[in-house]
């Protein structure tokens, strides 16, 4: 249940407070990718697994995260968002706990793949919250632009974090929000109010299914094709599966009384347009990170934490500019800040193609190439977001963020596998140094464009 107009004049500091609690576990959230991206050279020489196999580790997260996450929003959208939140929390907590005390590659990608269930439910339910108990406009701004500064500060942490305890073992970068996550559990219990599910709706379980095995299977298809092959029968046969699951999800989705997706909010230009920004946002940038931790650790034998060091000054960039970005959405609006950031994402990978070569030095090429996708993703990222739920009715909130966020996770994951695909393929065994990952940099590079080219189509509509 929302709070009333009195509700949020009366209790600023309650307000403030439940803010804390969801910022909290927004930072959770960024400080486990990116400590366990710091950690992945260190986990793949443990446990032997190869390039291929590694990126795993991080897919499996996404497929999780991904595949469940409209699921999560409309679950917290019916159930109560509460309850929902605070259960996947603790889903998260138990998960990396035990992903701290495995010895086995595939137990570790399992546990991975819970704890990206688990924030597939956080991450939409936190936002909905947010988006409910701020009014839209200037309060809500603001809100989404604190909101974005934690998750970009626990990146940045995560970074610093993950080079130290990396040195002493991987398996402290899982352990670690063992006790944050429990400590932002009572702290939800104490703070978030209690609300009241929604009074009218059902469960879509044909919609449900459909969705997330369609989508389930479409990312395991492309995850799974560089080891298997793009026209091998598996492959093929699981793409074919994926489609015909999708298509079977759209049928129920408009012969259901209670739909999982009403189809119709897809009618805004500014929703799908945010969508397909988040991909090539999420995607070009999760995906460069990747070969820059395998490039770094693996080819020039730089430690964990110096490593994170050469990554933090983008982390930095997001935490510190995030705050502003919030007046300028209201000032400006959405779609020139997003514009705005799409060129500064891609003249960060075209400056890096066009000064890295051989053996990319780290002041000419890769410093900069942090500022300008950190200064891309702080302007980028609440400006997506406000884009994608701005005159979204409450009730809808939670299907809104989930959409936008599942389309960033999902493009995420099939951009990398893409990109493993291309090193692995560019890859020589007789020589170290940065060619293998040309390909890969081409390809965020020209998403990263496309992304732009998109986010410039309503700034030149709007000037004829």
């Amino acid at each position: 249940m929302t709070l009333t107009h009195a509700d949020r004049t009366r209790t600023p500091q309650r307000l403030w407070a439940v803010l804390a609690v969801l910022c909290a576990v927004l930072f959770l959230d960024g400080l486990d990718v990116s400590m366990v991206g710091v950690a992945l050279p260190s986990i793949r020489a443990e446990l032997g697994l190869s390039t291929t196999s590694l990126q795993w580790i991080v897919n499996g997260y996404v497929l999780g995260y991904g595949g469940l996450l409209l699921l999560g929003g409309r679950t917290a959208d019916l159930l109560g968002r509460r309850r929902v939140f605070l259960v996947a929390l603790g889903v998260f907590a138990a998960a990396s706990l035990v992903g701290g005390l495995v010895d086995d590659g595939g137990l570790l990608i399992a546990t991975r793949f819970v704890k990206g269930l688990a924030a597939a439910f956080t991450a939409p339910t936190a936002l909905s919250i947010l988006t409910t108990t701020f009014p839209q406009g200037p309060a809500r701004n603001r809100a989404l632009s604190v909101f974005s500064v934690f998750g970009a500060s626990g990146y940045s942490c995560g970074l610093i974090l993950g080079g130290l305890f990396t040195s002493v073992g991987w398996r402290w970068t899982f352990l670690i929000p063992v006790p944050l996550a429990v400590a932002a559990l009572a702290a939800g219990i104490a703070l978030i109010p209690r609300d009241r599910p929604a009074a009218e709706g059902g469960h879509d379980l044909a919609g449900a299914a459909t969705l997330v095995g369609g989508m389930l299977l479409s990312v395991y298809a492309v995850v799974s094709a560089p080891e298997r092959g793009w026209l091998h029968p598996a492959t093929l046969g699981l793409a074919a599966a994926a489609v015909a699951l999708l298509a079977a999800f759209l049928v129920v989705e408009r012969r259901v009384p209670h739909p999982l997706i009403r189809l119709s909010i897809l009618r805004a230009g500014s929703v799908v347009r945010a969508n397909l920004s988040m991909v090539a946002l999420f995607g070009s940038y999760l995906s460069f990170q990747f070969m820059m931790t395998l490039y770094l650790q693996d080819v020039l034998h730089w430690s964990p934490l110096r490593m994170a060091l050469a990554l933090l000054p983008a982390g930095l960039l997001v935490a510190f500019g995030s705050p502003f970005v919030g007046r300028l959405i209201t000032r400006f609006g959405t779609a020139p800040l997003i514009a705005g950031a799409m060129l500064s994402m891609s003249l960060g990978y075209g400056w890096f193609l066009l000064t890295a070569g051989d053996a990319p030095h780290y002041a000419i090429t890769t410093l900069p190439t942090m500022l300008l996708l950190g200064g891309g993703f702080a302007f980028g990222f609440s400006s997506i977001m406000a884009q994608a739920t701005d005159g979204i009715a409450d009730a809808e909130q939670g299907l809104a963020s989930g959409l936008v966020q599942t389309s960033g996770q999902v493009g995420a994951a099939l951009v990398l596998a893409v990109v493993t695909a291309l090193v692995a393929a560019a890859s020589p065994a007789s020589r170290a140094d940065f060619s293998q990952f040309h390909p890969g940099v081409n390809l965020v590079t020209g998403v990263a464009v496309v992304g732009l080219l998109l986010s410039l189509t309503p700034l030149v509509l709007r000037r004829r």
